[in-house]
């Protein structure tokens, strides 16, 4: 089994490890496939092309209707979620209730975070990256407040 190191990592491992590239001596990549990996995310994250890209790919015909599946099988498995979140879009709409700024950061776009669904009217303020955290998912993209701290 012939054997090749990734300049990345170091990691000597066999070829199969490695990504075919003809423009290569021996046919295949000078980085491993989890280096290539790991660099593809970090430009996702960090690089507008790749975002804005998927922002155009959303707005698809076949893409929408993908995404409103996924949420009508959500909804059908959380009614508990559905009936809290428009008891408090209503309230919003009739002005019971006034949106606040992100409770953590200060972002002025928010989404309300039942910490319980029976209580439909209790609700914390934060924008969709520490709502994301709130409920356990990782979401690395930083809020537009950072977003905007970071550029100045």
């Amino acid at each position: 089994m012939r054997m090749k190191q990734c300049f990345k990592c170091r990691r000597t491992q066999p070829l199969s490890e490695f990504y075919r590239h003809a423009m290569m001596r021996d046919g295949h990549l000078n980085k491993c496939k989890d280096c290539a990996k790991r660099d593809v995310r970090m430009h996702r994250r960090t690089s507008e092309r790749p975002r804005e890209y998927d922002r155009e790919g959303a707005k698809l015909p076949h893409r929408k209707a993908a995404a409103r599946k996924v949420g009508e099988r959500w909804a059908a498995k959380h009614p508990e979620a559905v009936k809290a979140r428009v008891r408090l879009n209503n309230a919003v709409r009739d002005g019971k209730i006034t949106r606040f700024p992100c409770e953590v950061c200060g972002e002025p776009k928010v989404h309300g975070h039942h910490r319980d669904y029976a209580k439909p009217l209790e609700v914390m303020w934060l924008c969709a990256r520490h709502h994301h955290a709130a409920h356990g998912l990782t979401r690395k993209v930083p809020c537009q407040s950072e977003a905007t701290m970071a550029r100045t």
